[in-house]
């Protein structure tokens, strides 16, 4: 069973879902030369895509197109459905680094086909993932600097208060699909500056107030 922890202290969290939030910023969404959506892209990780600290990224073989792409991880630390707004972050634990790690060149075979697209996103190692800060040591959410940088150069860089949907937004809409689990993960978009990268990179993703994560591609 996979499990996370809270820096500083004992208690750790059995993994349960990872949910994914997709074309929550606008620059992104225009890079990729994707539609603004009117309601959340959402989808799903297993657990078994979990990659800690210093780990090893394994690009898989039917893929020649994988993609970084840094986020904040937030972490359910209470259970909840349809979760109001301005209630959303007492039910978080933690916050973290986060790669959403996306093999571009299945996605958009897929996509164009008309067919679900969670494999590109859910294979082994693909959830490159910090330990979690806890929740009450982050004071705004929604005004987080991200930077994300391989070997040594700045890929992507932004901020969470240019999310299209907030923390709390996102919580409270994800929950309206899903009943929100202690252990559950969402990851809550990326800015701008996806691209590539291949075997021997090593990425390094800072969110401030939040930590950092150092991860190499096997």
């Amino acid at each position: 069973m996979h499990q996370v922890k809270i820096i500083g202290s004992t208690k750790t969290y059995p993994v349960g879902k990872i949910i994914g939030l997709g074309r929550n910023y606008l620059e992104h969404i225009r890079e990729l030369g994707n539609k603004v959506p009117e309601r959340a892209v959402i989808f799903c990780k297993p657990a078994s895509s979990l990659l800690h600290e210093g780990g090893a990224i394994k690009i898989p073989e039917y893929s020649n197109d994988c993609h970084h792409e840094l986020e904040l991880a937030l972490l359910v630390g209470k259970p909840g459905k349809n979760i109001r707004e301005e209630s959303a972050l007492a039910h978080l634990s933690g916050y973290a680094v986060a790669l959403d790690l996306t093999l571009r060149d299945l996605q958009s075979e897929l996509k164009s086909k008309g067919l679900p697209w969670e494999v590109a996103k859910g294979f082994d190692t693909s959830c490159p993932l910090s330990d979690f800060t806890a929740a009450d040591r982050v004071s705004d959410p929604n005004n987080l600097e991200l930077c994300l940088k391989v070997n040594g150069e700045i890929r992507q860089q932004g901020n969470t208060a240019q999310m299209m949907r907030s923390v709390e937004e996102i919580i409270a809409e994800i929950s309206t699909f899903y009943t929100l689990e202690a252990g559950d993960i969402i990851l809550t978009g990326t800015p701008a500056g996806v691209s590539r990268i291949i075997s021997g990179d090593q990425l390094e993703g800072t969110i401030e107030g939040v930590g950092s994560l150092q991860v190499s591609v096997a």
